[in-house]
């Protein structure tokens, strides 16, 4: 009875061109929160939205926006921007683009969308708005950067305004902008608030966005059913960490793609560095990289160029202590401010979609509950299923215990995280290896890993071209240049001898590694007997054959007597 209650996309009364875009991205049915906030998005209500990660809220908005649209095209004589999306991070952005694109395939010609959420020229970005396209996406900072600059006008036209991950934007500091940019707003217009938590922040943001809104809180969890995701946790001390993760994933108990979260950005490069001495291969994401090498590395994910990513969480940034000092400790600490520059308009843990993740592995436990969630939502998102395994100190058990509380509500009572039974002793011979490897992996070699990447960029950069081009011994120099202090590679760390398996996988034969191709068997020489006194026998051998030496006759009957007859 249910499924015949269950409303299709066609029965939303759809553009047939967005129908056929639905098609092709093969969205059989619309999702629970797409199919209770599209008719009410059609109807022209303010909506707040409110529905778990992974839940398909991307959507949810943006085909009510294209629809809009196509709509006021048949009225409207001039060209507009009708819809403004605004998003706490320039991956999320990205994101939100990336969808609409899909889904704009049969009227990209009618429906044009523009990201401006990357922090390029601004003189570029004004030639691109100045053609008017119809859904703008950014960042509530850069779009107030080009309303105060003219290059953009909504005042008259302006027909939506959707706020993404709303429970983000004021933590990201964009309270001030909000405000600011409401102003540059006319007075009707329809407003979207998408959230995965209704916090205080979106209760603030709806008061100043949302007129009578209709708000959708679906009765579900915050994160998907035991039967799809799978929550563990393994008490392990900071010095077992590495070699638990070593075990797991070189005896290939740990399968698919994986995102690992830890607590600083230095820690992404040394779980990097150190993940690399044992050949298998991962990429970083934190905050302070350039927006366009955190966009290629979630491509390159995404595409399965890696099967590992090591992130930061963000709000662990401001906590360099990952929060586990006493008040007063953090109080001294605090005065000494990280000289580096974060990008704030960068989010790793929260919205962005990383596709086919099997496993999210917290690293360092994350600080609060709304971090365990957006770290878990990672993964099961859809139809698919997924695992979370969480590594905890003694000291972070008050976190993992916090947790526990706050889930186990949306279970009925059920305990959610289960205790993920590895027994460390049997695989000791891991932990020396992975000793050695972890303290191999100095501030300095950190350092050097993140220089390195600095590097790169320039010598990609498109606005240095024109500097190198001119100025050749510079680029010279550039990439002569080589990090002094690396850490050193040792080939035979990449394969795991058959004395360091537990006992219960040493009759099996070992898997061969994927990165390494198998070295042909060699044979090896046989020796062949000495052949002591040859070079005389050979001699009087051939002494022996010769007649006109040896006066010797073979075959040859001796003649008898006549007289003896």
């Amino acid at each position: 009875m249910e499924e015949e209650k269950k409303v299709m996309f066609h029965e939303m009364e759809l553009d047939d061109r967005i129908l056929k875009a639905i098609s092709q991205l093969a969205w059989s049915h619309p999702t629970l929160i797409q199919e209770t906030a599209i008719p009410l998005l059609l109807e022209g209500k303010d909506v707040l939205i409110r529905a778990r990660t992974g839940s398909g809220k991307t959507a949810a908005f943006a085909i009510p926006v294209i629809q809009k649209i196509l709509n006021l095209k048949n009225t409207s004589t001039h060209q507009c921007i009708r819809a403004l999306i605004l998003s706490p991070s320039k991956e999320l952005c990205g994101q939100i683009a990336s969808v609409i694109a899909d889904l704009t395939l049969k009227c990209a010609r009618e429906v044009r969308c523009i990201d401006i959420s990357s922090s390029g020229d601004m003189h570029i970005q004004k030639s691109l708005l100045s053609d008017k396209p119809d859904i703008v996406v950014a960042t509530p900072s850069r779009a107030l950067a080009h309303l105060k600059a003219n290059s953009m006008r909504l005042k008259e036209d302006l027909a939506m305004l959707v706020v993404d991950e709303a429970d983000l934007v004021f933590s990201f500091g964009y309270e001030d902008e909000i405000k600011e940019l409401l102003s540059y707003l006319p007075k009707i217009y329809q407003a979207v608030l998408a959230s995965a938590t209704l916090s205080d922040d979106v209760l603030s943001l709806k008061k100043i966005v949302l007129r009578n809104p209709v708000t959708l809180k679906l009765e579900e969890p915050e994160l998907a059913p035991s039967s799809q995701l799978q929550h563990y946790h393994l008490f392990a001390e900071e010095d077992d960490k590495a070699a638990i993760l070593y075990a797991l994933l070189k005896l290939n108990l740990i399968r698919g793609k994986s995102i690992i979260f830890v607590r600083t950005v230095d820690r992404c490069y040394k779980l990097k560095l150190y993940l690399e001495q044992f050949k298998i291969g991962s990429c970083v994401l934190n905050s302070e990289l350039p927006a366009a090498v955190r966009c290629l590395s979630v491509d390159q994910f995404n595409r399965g160029r890696y099967q590992i990513i090591v992130a930061s969480d963000e709000k662990a940034l401001e906590q360099p202590d990952g929060g586990l000092l006493a008040g007063e400790e953090w109080g001294k600490k605090k005065k000494q401010k990280s000289k580096r520059k974060k990008d704030k308009e960068s989010g790793v843990s929260r919205g962005i979609d990383f596709q086919h993740v099997s496993n999210v592995i917290n690293f360092d436990f994350p600080l609060d509950v709304n971090s365990y969630v957006h770290r878990a939502g990672r993964t099961a998102r859809g139809n698919n299923q997924g695992s979370v395994l969480s590594f905890v100190s003694l000291r972070e058990k008050p976190l993992m215990d916090a947790v526990e509380e706050h889930l186990s509500k949306g279970f009925n009572g059920e305990k959610v995280l289960q205790k993920y039974e590895f027994a460390l002793e049997e695989v000791e011979g891991f932990r020396y290896r992975s000793r050695d490897a972890w303290r191999a992996v100095t501030r300095i070699a950190v350092r050097e890993a993140r220089l390195k990447e600095i590097k790169q960029e320039l010598l990609n950069c498109k606005k240095l071209q024109g500097y190198f081009e001119e100025n050749p011994t510079d680029l010279a120099a550039l990439r002569r240049d080589k990090a002094l202090h690396t850490v050193r590679l040792q080939p035979q760390l990449a394969h795991v001898p058959e004395y360091l398996l537990p006992a219960a996988l040493r009759n099996e034969a070992p898997e061969p590694d994927v990165d390494q191709p198998a070295e042909p068997v060699k044979k090896r020489k046989q020796k062949q007997p000495a052949n002591y006194g040859s070079v005389k026998r050979h001699k009087y051998q051939a002494r022996q054959r010769d007649p006109l030496r040896s006066f010797a006759l073979k075959n040859l009957k001796k003649a008898t007597p006549a007289g003896d007859t």
